[in-house]
This record gives C-alpha cells, structure tokens and sequence, in this order.
C-alpha cells in the first residue's frame, strides 16, 4: 500500500507552482457537457477525482481528449446516456454536478448518490428544493438520485444555508431553464465564480456571482469556448501553513492573493511575514509563532478546508488557540493522530482547544480525509525524527505531485510502496 516516509525537521524553503483549483474543475468540467460543441479547458488539476468524473463522462459518451496533462478538450454532442453510476464516481462529492448539468441540458439526470470523504453531513436539500422549484421532480431510490422536467422554467429560490454545492447545480440547470432565476443567500467562494465566468463564455447570462445574489438568464442553447481553471487557493494555502509550521521560508507562485485573504490575515496574526506579489506570495516564519482563534465560515471567511492546516500549526505556536468549525461536524477526526505525535489539543464539541507544544515527533499515522491528510504530513515535516502516512489515496484525490513540490522546496519525503522502499528511503536520509 502507498505511503509517504517523511523525516521532519527541516525548514522548507524555496518556490512552489500551484495548480488549478479541484474545487472549480469539477463544476467546470461537468458543465462542459451542457454545450454539443468542443470546449478546451486549460489550467485542469490531475488529480484522482478529476480524472474519475472525467472517466465518468466519457462512459456517458462524451468525448475526452487530453491535450496534456493539464489541458483537456471535451466534447458532449454524442452523449446517450443520462445515468452516471459506477464505484468510482460514488466516491466523490462532485459527481452531484452532473445533476445540474444533464437536467439543464436534456431535463433529465439520474445520479448516484455522492461520497467524498468522511468529513460530517453534507445534505442534498437545497439541491433538491432548487431543483423542485425550476419545476423539476426528484426522486431516490436504491442509492440514485434522478431529477426530471418536461421543461425548467425560472424561479426564485432562497438557499436555507449558503451551499457552495446547491449554488453551482443550480446555476448550471437554471442557465437552461425558460426566463429568470434568482438564487437568493447563494454561496460566494471562488469556484461559484469561476463556475459562473465558464458558464458565461459559453454562452450562459449569469450576473451577481461572488455575491448573494445570482442572477441568470435562461438560453436555449450554449457554445464552445476555451477556458483557464483558477489557481487553487486551497493547495496555496496549504503551502502557505506548511512554510509557517516548519519555520521555512516559501513563496507561492501562480494564485490570486485575493482569494487568500483570510488566510493571510491568520499568519500575520501569528507572527509570520507575508509578502504579496501580483500572482504570488511570500510566506516567511523567523520567529516564534503566537496564538489565535479561528472559526471555519463560508468564502469570505476562514474556509472549512484550511481548518487542519492551521490546526497543526497553531499546535507549534506559544500560547492557547481555539479553533471552532462551523462547517462540518466531523472535521476533527485527525486530531487523534496529532495526539500521537506529541500536540497538545482537546476536542469540545465542535471546537478544539489547542495548547502549544515545542515539537512534534515522528509517527506512525493515517490521513483520514483529504485536508486532514495534506495536515498531517506538514506536522510530519514539521516533527523531529521518522514518519509514515499512510492512506495516502486521500490526498491525492486533492493535491497534484504533492511529495514532489515539497520536495523541491527541501523536504525529505517520498512515496514508498513496501517496506524494502520505505527502508531504502531510511538509509538515504541516515
């Protein structure tokens, strides 16, 4: 079984690229079936889960062709089925987008139900009342989710909570639905956005994305267009914290410091220095870290995916921190881990109470979810002496060449297969 061997203690530094954003990919990609013309998307992350809905797509019969590996030209007009099924593709969240996007097309989508990672409920109600409203009826049964309409007409709809999910299947049906549809308490990350521009250079009439209110005109038909993916702000903020935990000294190129803000805002909060360039920014940590408190909110607050990051940093800082996660109920499951490598965290409810500690040392320890893996191995880099992380399967659902970019920045990590590798990998690091 893969796992990564780390052995801690070295300060990261140096440059990092950052790849498109997972989280935008995958509304984009399932969108680009909503057109019978060719659409090339640039900037694609190749990761697991892009690479499943793209293995999805093509069993419905669109037509996938890589240009490279970061470049992919899709093309929907000879699809001829409307089911979307299959082990792989009920392992991840994003495969409720084509949802949105075959019953905005062909007013028909049968779904299986969605997984993801095991990180607390994330309900299809809002879909479902979305849905219903543009005069569509749902049904589940025996793990599939079908949403039909002899026709979608516009509606108003009020998400009850500010789904990013609900926001994006809804914008991709409603841009194929007669008249107008407003989407009112819509969610305002990024993705919508990037989403929201993909759909627009297609054709779509989408206004008000990155607000609470969207806007969207219903078209008869959409076109093909070229498009560049977003950077992604998680994978940057990711780096962001691992340069802080591990004292080094790391600037992260190819992202909109925009879109990092709250991140940002955390790290100089604790001590760090951030510089900020047009497409980069510097993270250097000199000194000590101090504490603070953090509470996981909707874009444009602290996101739910950064939470176990700032977890394991705040775990090395002086003082008590309080971290508060008000997105998902299950999001703490790692600390147990952190645990075994020395930190200092209570667990209350949805809240952790973190004490600071001087190190962390090696362990053995497993990525329970995706985040949370990307976590740990920063608190491995971070740790002094030997570490292995195993169900690695996780964090590459997420992050592209993730021992290889940390490589470069000086860490010594690598990806072992069996014990004779991961002994091999001993010796070399002495």
């Amino acid at each position: 079984m893969e796992q990564y061997a780390i052995c801690g203690g070295n300060p990261l530094v140096g440059e990092v690229e950052i790849g498109g954003a997972k989280n935008a990919a995958l509304p984009i990609l399932a969108a680009s079936l909503m057109t019978d013309e060719t659409v090339l998307i640039e900037n694609m992350p190749d990761v697991r889960d892009t690479n499943i809905l793209l293995q999805a797509m093509e069993a419905i019969g669109a037509r996938v062709q890589r240009e490279n590996r970061h470049a992919v030209k899709i093309n929907g007009s000879l699809i001829h089925d409307l089911t979307v099924e299959g082990d792989a593709v009920k392992k991840i969240r994003a495969s409720y987008y084509f949802l949105g996007a075959l019953l905005g097309k062909y007013k028909k989508a049968t779904v299986v139900l969605p997984g993801g990672c095991d990180i607390g409920c994330r309900a299809i109600d809002q879909h479902i009342k979305g849905f219903k409203a543009l005069g569509a009826s749902v049904e589940i049964a025996h793990g599939m989710i079908t949403a039909e309409a002899p026709r979608l007409r516009g509606a108003h709809i009020y998400l009850d909570v500010a789904s990013v999910g609900a926001t994006i299947n809804l914008m991709m049906a409603a841009s194929m639905a007669e008249g107008r549809t407003t989407i009112e308490n819509a969610a305002k990350e990024p993705h919508v956005v990037d989403l929201a521009n993909f759909l627009n250079r297609l054709g779509a009439n989408i206004k008000g994305a990155g607000t609470d209110v969207i806007r969207i005109q219903g078209v008869e038909r959409l076109h093909g267009a070229e498009y560049v993916i977003i950077p992604d702000q998680i994978e940057a903020g990711t780096f962001m914290f691992a340069a802080a935990a591990t004292r080094g000294d790391v600037t992260v190129k190819n992202v909109i410091p925009k879109h990092l803000e709250s991140i940002t805002s955390k790290l100089l909060e604790i001590g760090c220095e951030v510089s900020e360039f047009d497409d980069a920014v510097r993270v250097v940590a000199s000194r000590p870290l101090g504490h603070t408190q953090v509470k996981t909110l909707y874009y444009p607050g602290f996101p739910t995916d950064m939470q176990p990051q700032i977890v394991v940093t705040l775990g090395l800082s002086r003082g008590t921190s309080i971290v508060t996660e008000s997105i998902f109920e299950n999001r703490f499951r790692y600390v147990d881990e952190l645990i075994r490598m020395g930190a200092n965290i209570k667990v209350e409810g949805n809240t952790a109470i973190i004490g600071g500690v001087p190190k962390y040392t090696g362990a053995s320890i497993n990525a329970p979810d995706l985040r949370a893996g990307a976590a740990l191995v920063i608190a491995a880099l971070a740790a002094e002496g030997m570490s292995t992380v195993d169900d690695i399967r996780y964090i590459e659902r997420g992050y592209e060449d993730f021992h290889l970019k940390l490589q470069k920045l000086g860490a010594q990590i690598d990806k072992v297969e069996s014990e004779r590798e991961l002994q091999k990998f001993k010796l070399k690091i002495g």
